[in-house]
C-alpha cells in the first residue's frame, strides 16, 4: 500500500490525513479555509498543517476549493461528460510540494454547473457502491449521473445555503428562540414541500405560521429543512431510474434526512459515509502517482 498525505481543503476548513502503507497514522484539522486564511497564504497554511509530515518523501494529493480561482492556485476543470479515471493523469502540482484534483464542469444553454472535492468522493464511490446515480448533500447538493466510470452530467442544489441564509438573515428567523430538533417538524415541512410544484409561496408562510401560534417557533429549522429539502428531492427525481437506488453520499445526520425525504416518495436509497468514499478515491489517486 501507498503511503502518502491526503488534504481535504474547502472554502472554510481543511482537514488534512497522515497515511503509512495504507494506515492513517495522524490527522489534522483546521478552520484555515481558503477564504479564512487569516492574513496567511495558502504555502504558508499548508507548511503549518503539515509539520513534521514527509512531504517531500510522499505523494501529497489536494482536492476541494484549494484548485479553485480563489484557493492556491486555479485549476482546470474537466469537462463532463468525462471518466473519473482521467482524474490521477490530470492533476497540477503547485509550488513542487503537492497535486491538486481538478474539477468538474459542465457547459450547455441548459446547464451550467462547476464541482470541487466531490469529484473525488465520486471516484471512491464508483469503487465502493458503484450506481448510475448519486446525491451528495451539503451547503451546495450535487445530483449526479453516471455511466460506468463517466460523470454524464450533474446539478446543484443550494439547499443547504438557503436554509442558511432565511434563518439567519431573513424575516423568516427574525426573533425566533433557540431552536430544537424536532422528527414531526420536519416531516411536515417534507410533506409540504414534496408536493409542491414550486415553494416560493410557501417560504412567507413559514414565518406567518409561527407568528400566528400555529407551528411551534422552536422547531421552525426542522420545518424549514424539510421543506427545503422535500422540495429538493421530489424535483431532482422526476426523471430518476427508480429501478436501482440513489446512492446518498454524505454524513450520517444529513444523509437519513435525505433518506427519509426519499423514501417519503417512493425511492429507494443507500448511504455511503462521505470521509469514506473521499478516502478511497485520493488512495487510487496517490497509488496511481506513485506507480
Amino acid at each position: 500500500m501507498t503511503s502518502y498525505i491526503a488534504i481535504d481543503w474547502g472554502s472554510t476548513n481543511l482537514r488534512a490525513w497522515h497515511y503509512q502503507q495504507g494506515n492513517c497514522v495522524d490527522e489534522r484539522r483546521s478552520e484555515a479555509g481558503v477564504t479564512r486564511l487569516g492574513g496567511r497564504t495558502p504555502a504558508e497554511v499548508f507548511a503549518s498543517v503539515t509539520d513534521g509530515w514527509p512531504v517531500n518523501d510522499v505523494p501529497v494529493v489536494m482536492a476541494g476549493m484549494v484548485g479553485s480561482n480563489a484557493g492556491w492556485l486555479s485549476v482546470p476543470y474537466l469537462s463532463c461528460p468525462v471518466s473519473l479515471d482521467q482524474l490521477s493523469s490530470r492533476l497540477t502540482r503547485v509550488d513542487e510540494k503537492a497535486w491538486i484534483v481538478p474539477g468538474l464542469s459542465v457547459e450547455r444553454a441548459d446547464n451550467y454547473n462547476v464541482m470541487r472535492g466531490e469529484e473525488t468522493q465520486l471516484l471512491g464511490a464508483l469503487a465502493l457502491q458503484p450506481s448510475p446515480q448519486y446525491v451528495m448533500p451539503g451547503t451546495h447538493a450535487k445530483w449526479v449521473q453516471v455511466e460506468g466510470h463517466q460523470v454524464i452530467d450533474f446539478r446543484t442544489v443550494m439547499t443547504g445555503e438557503l436554509h442558511h441564509l432565511l434563518l439567519k438573515q431573513s424575516l423568516i428567523g427574525a426573533g425566533l428562540p433557540e431552536q430544537e430538533e424536532s422528527p414531526a417538524a420536519f416531516r411536515e415541512g417534507l410533506t409540504v414541500g414534496s408536493h409542491d410544484a414550486s415553494i416560493l409561496s410557501r417560504l412567507f408562510e413559514v414565518r406567518a405560521s409561527h407568528v400566528l401560534g400555529a407551528r411551534d417557533r422552536r422547531h421552525i429549522s426542522d420545518f424549514l429543512s424539510g421543506l427545503l429539502i422535500g422540495h429538493e428531492v421530489a424535483l431532482m427525481t422526476q426523471h430518476a431510474d427508480r429501478s436501482q437506488p440513489i446512492i446518498i453520499i454524505a454524513g450520517n445526520a444529513l444523509a437519513q434526512r435525505y433518506q427519509q425525504a426519499l423514501q417519503f416518495i417512493g425511492v429507494d436509497s443507500v448511504t455511503l459515509e462521505g470521509d469514506r468514499a473521499f478516502q478511497h478515491g485520493i488512495r487510487s489517486i496517490a497509488d496511481d502517482l506513485a506507480n
